[in-house]
């Protein structure tokens, strides 16, 4: 499967990102046709206590590097995208990639 993985930086306010991520940027990324596979993460500190270097992963799923770009380049992808303004105040990076899976041994 080909994905995009979503870092998203500690953000000046937790709880509101956390709300706004829950309440109004997933309604609005749902609305995004043709994904495959949806997962979040929000990140704990290492053991040792050490906050972790990202808040908070998002990872979509589709068939293709070229589904996935017709996801994103749809209106709904635009929209979500374009939301990330109203509460990623610590940034957001984006990485793309084929995912293939290691066998445990």
């Amino acid at each position: 499967m080909y994905k995009v993985t979503v870092l998203y930086g500690t953000p000046d306010d937790i709880g509101a990102f956390d709300r706004y991520y829950d309440d109004k940027h997933i309604p609005i990324a749902q609305r995004m046709v043709g994904l495959k596979r949806w997962t979040v993460c929000r990140f704990d500190p290492a053991p040792d206590g050490t906050p972790p270097a990202y808040h908070y992963q998002a990872e979509l799923y589709t068939d293709s590097r070229a589904d996935l770009e017709l996801v994103l380049e749809s209106q709904a992808g635009r929209e979500a995208n374009a939301d990330l303004d109203n509460f990623a105040t610590g940034g957001a990076v984006f990485l793309f990639g084929e995912e293939r899976e290691v066998p445990v041994r």
